[in-house]
């Protein structure tokens, strides 16, 4: 019984997991202005990750694939959630471009 009841949660933290969305970030945040040209390119760098995290969440993974065999509506909100994410991304990505230039940082 006890061996029943641990598998159950072991399952149920893997379709939990299955149904996580991939993060989107601020596209602008208020203190922008004042990051330094070190900290935009730290900024870029971290939106440009956050884009390459959410385009991986749009491939096929065991992950998804546990998502649509379990619980298929998780599937549809992880790929309408990516869409989201790497807009987002992409940009933050060139407001920061932007910023970047507007301060002729080199």
């Amino acid at each position: 019984m006890k061996l029943k009841a641990i598998a159950t949660l072991g399952a149920l933290a893997l379709l939990l997991q299955a149904c996580a969305t991939p993060h989107v970030v601020q596209t602008k945040k208020i203190t922008d202005n004042e990051l330094t040209c070190s900290q935009i390119k730290s900024e870029i760098a971290e939106a440009e990750e956050f884009e390459k995290k959410a385009r991986a969440e749009r491939k096929i993974t065991g992950k998804n694939v546990a998502a649509a065999v379990f619980f298929w509506p998780a599937l549809i909100g992880t790929y309408s959630n990516t869409e989201e994410a790497i807009t987002a991304a992409k940009e933050r990505q060139a407001l920061l471009t932007d910023l970047y230039s507007k301060k002729n940082c080199q």
